[in-house]
């Protein structure tokens, strides 16, 4: 038998299973009430305005273009609906500074094989998006902290960068309501965070999935907009901004994009035309039309939906979470994160949890790049209503409260 493990990649030994993933099968199990997936709910997905998309672009003149390849950079139509999104969030941008990419994944992989060297730094929050993680893993990085609620020491970082041998390239961070936290950075420490990167001369990549999703509280300049306004245009900024919609319109085209200087966006064309030549143009032309005619509205529903969820899982904690077990309380997104008392293994917990109470979370020690955060959970609010989300509180906050009480 061939001996694959001797010829792959050193950079595959680091690649990993998402632990997110294999919990989204947990969602067929009707006997499960899972807060496990950062999934959409996929009844409120604008799907007839999709039907009518295909439908027109399918059986009018523009079919052959659709079903043909098309140019890297993306769907002009959609280009430019994406560069008037940005200019709604404070960028002043065009159609050339955009690229749109296979789902922000993609992105994130793209900014990895860009930036990262073996030995090189990635800045992260901790605990931070597991995906990103992934994509950024087989570049073979080391990982430092970033905590924009700290005056973190530039010469500290970059001390530690070479002692690994490398330099630090990026900062990566999700400032609305992230994934796993729930947290938003307010505007001290989004201006804190641009003048780190500034002083590291490093590029700052800014993951914005969650943007159209605010329930509370006033909106935040994103961190590319304060970069154009203190820079004096997009074209003199080190932030990316990845864009996604997947928790917009629709996951399953699998659409999102990267706002940047047009030096960088250029650069990842060609990793683009060396990956998949080009997103698939029948999507994006169906989505550039849906988010011309529904966006605004359909988020509106959304938010509207989201927020009396989220609002019900944050009521059944305080109902039934026992003492010691803290929680963050996110102005929007679709997470909240749960502390659990000292002592208690949210993985051992989970197997548990499955088994007796029958519901389901994401363990928090994946979200961390040290593997720590043992005692840490994430729970999603999106795919349940309110008397899913009473009845799964309510018998997780039992078994932790029983886990307590074996431990003493």
């Amino acid at each position: 038998m061939t001996s694959w493990e001797s010829l792959y990649a050193r950079r595959a030994t680091r690649m990993r299973a998402s632990e997110i993933r294999e919990l989204l099968k947990l969602l067929d199990r009707p006997d499960v009430i899972s807060f496990a997936g950062g999934i959409p709910d996929s009844a409120l997905f604008p799907a007839r305005a999709f039907k009518e998309a295909y439908s027109e672009i399918l059986s009018g003149p523009e079919a052959d273009r659709a079903l043909q390849y098309g140019v890297s950079e993306g769907s002009p139509r959609l280009r430019r609906w994406i560069a008037e999104h940005m200019k709604s969030l404070g960028v002043d941008c065009g159609p050339e500074n955009i690229l749109v990419t296979s789902g922000s994944q993609q992105g994130l992989d793209y900014i990895g094989k860009l930036f990262l060297s073996e030995g090189d730094t990635a800045l992260v929050q901790w605990p931070t998006y597991l995906g990103a993680l992934q994509a950024f893993n087989a570049y073979e990085p080391a990982y430092d902290r970033l905590d924009p609620g700290t005056n973190l020491s530039a010469d500290d970082i970059r001390a530690k960068a070479a002692a690994s041998d490398g330099k630090v390239k990026f900062a990566y961070l999700s400032p609305d309501f992230a994934n796993p936290t729930g947290r938003t950075l307010d505007l001290a420490e989004r201006r804190r965070t641009l003048a780190l990167a500034e002083e590291l001369d490093c590029a700052l990549i800014e993951d914005a999935p969650y943007e159209c999703l605010r329930y509370d509280g006033a909106p935040v300049p994103a961190l590319l907009a304060l970069d154009c306004e203190a820079a004096g245009g997009i074209e003199a900024t080190r932030t990316l901004y990845c864009g996604s919609f997947s928790k917009s319109l629709s996951p399953g085209l699998r659409l999102g994009w990267i706002c940047a200087a047009m030096p960088v966006i250029s650069r990842l064309v060609l990793i683009k035309q060396a990956s998949d030549l080009n997103s698939p143009v029948l999507n994006q032309e169906a989505m550039a039309r849906v988010a011309e005619r529904v966006f605004e509205d359909h988020t509106a529903g959304m938010r509207a939906t989201y927020k009396a969820r989220r609002d019900a899982m944050l009521a059944a904690l305080e109902a039934h979470m026992p003492r010691g077990t803290s929680w963050t309380r996110p102005e929007g997104g679709m997470f909240i994160w749960l502390e659990l008392p000292a002592g208690i293994d949210a993985a051992d917990l989970l197997t548990a949890s499955v088994e007796k109470a029958k519901v389901a979370f994401v363990p928090g020690r994946a979200f961390h790049p040290d593997g720590t955060g043992g005692n840490t959970l994430r729970l999603s609010f999106s795919c349940a209503d309110a008397e899913k989300i009473e009845a799964g509180i309510a018998r997780l906050g039992s078994l932790i409260a029983e886990t307590v009480t074996a431990t003493l």
